[in-house]
């Protein structure tokens, strides 16, 4: 998989959940490969690097091809 996205920050947050009570979970912040910068974000549990780049890779190729349907 190459790497579409360039991580820019990545910050931990808390939400609480009707179900788990309080839940950890990090908001990253990537630049595409086409110039946009979007936030996602990602579980506590999915937040590991075999887990975290096919999430980021596929929201960074959605927004690129988002932004071509523009042009």
């Amino acid at each position: 998989m190459g790497k579409n996205y360039e991580v820019l920050l990545t910050d931990q947050l808390t939400r609480v959940n009707d179900t788990r009570g309080l839940e950890n979970y990090y908001r990253v912040q990537i630049r595409t490969e086409g110039g946009t910068v979007l936030s996602v974000d990602i579980d506590e549990e999915d937040f590991t690097p075999k887990k975290a780049d096919p999430i980021l890779t596929a929201a960074a190729t959605n927004a690129d091809d988002i932004k071509k349907l523009g042009k």
